[in-house]
């Protein structure tokens, strides 16, 4: 599946508005892809619109906005999707009485090499074991919540496809033996994963950055103004200027050469006591059709 991207997120004020609205639509669309095995365990099959609104709820909750932040989620949750060939999801180990959840899961510690999808048709039969998430397996210990993917070559793919053909979950564990066929309908929805992106859920029409505001003028002189940028990492960046634009610093007259260079100096000196450093940026000789510095508080 195709990497979701920077201009399909929502940012967090647009996301205020459509929140309670999407939620329900993604809610019933997991619904119809999420498979119990048994009383213990279900599987939620992933696709972007699942994992895509999970980077939104994670934005909204963390209440996340700077744009590399919001990468950093996208490269996380990316990880997740299903690759050519593959079908991706997240167990869940359901254990509701507390007491219980430690010695339970202790009992189901060796889980992640009993689950597979089980293709049949006649005397043909297909099994693709599950490849669970490495990273979150340990020999002492189990977590409640796994991601795993199922590889399936061209002969399991042409057995999922055959509504004649038997498709089911199954775990074989010694202490938990389950297994379930897949609903026709989530058979349906893992077949459309593989031949293409599903539609997308997140409306209105995204947005490719977060909602700016004005930009804030923190001080001004005669000549020039410092202004707070309106843009995503607003508070660790500053702006620089002439109140008269002027294209470089050549066209600037001595004395507001010097005022521009007062109002760097202050305006650095606000950053590195704010955040502990600063880059400062400029095009002296142009390039643009107006003259000024950026200062940039350096990434946390």
């Amino acid at each position: 599946m195709k990497p979701l991207t920077l201009g399909e997120l929502v940012g967090l004020a647009d996301y205020a508005a459509i929140r309670d609205d999407y939620r329900k639509r993604v809610i019933a669309y997991k619904r119809a892809r999420r498979v119990s095995v048994g009383e213990k365990v279900s599987l939620l099959f992933e696709d972007r619109e699942t994992l895509r609104f999970q980077i939104q709820e994670m934005l909204w909750v963390e209440r996340i906005a700077e744009a590399h932040k919001v990468q950093h989620e996208l490269d996380v949750y990316n990880g997740l999707l299903p690759g050519p060939g593959e079908l991706s999801a997240t167990l869940f180990i359901e254990i509701p009485d507390l007491p219980s959840i430690r010695p339970e899961l202790q009992r189901l510690l060796g889980i992640d090499e009993c689950v597979a999808l089980v293709l049949s048709q006649d005397d043909r039969e297909q099994r693709v074991p599950a490849c669970f998430d490495t990273s979150q397996l340990a020999e002492d210990r189990i977590s409640a919540v796994h991601y795993l993917r199922f590889p399936l070559d061209a002969a399991a793919i042409s057995l999922l496809r055959d509504p004649a053909a038997r498709a089911r979950l199954c775990i074989d564990h010694s202490h938990y033996q389950r297994e379930t066929d897949l609903p026709a309908p989530l058979r349906r929805s893992l077949i459309a994963d593989l031949e293409r992106d599903p539609d997308p859920l997140l409306l209105p029409e995204p947005v490719h950055a977060p909602a700016q505001r004005p930009a804030e003028v923190l001080f001004a002189t005669a000549g020039v103004r410092a202004l707070r940028s309106a843009g995503p990492a607003s508070g660790g960046h500053i702006v620089i200027e002439p109140v008269t634009p002027v294209a470089s610093l050549f066209d600037a007259s001595p004395e507001l050469q010097l005022e521009l260079l007062e109002a760097v100096t202050r305006a650095a000196a606000e950053l590195v006591r704010e955040h502990g450093g600063c880059r400062i940026q400029t095009d002296v000789g142009g390039g643009s059709d107006r003259l000024q510095w950026h200062l940039h508080a350096p990434p946390r």
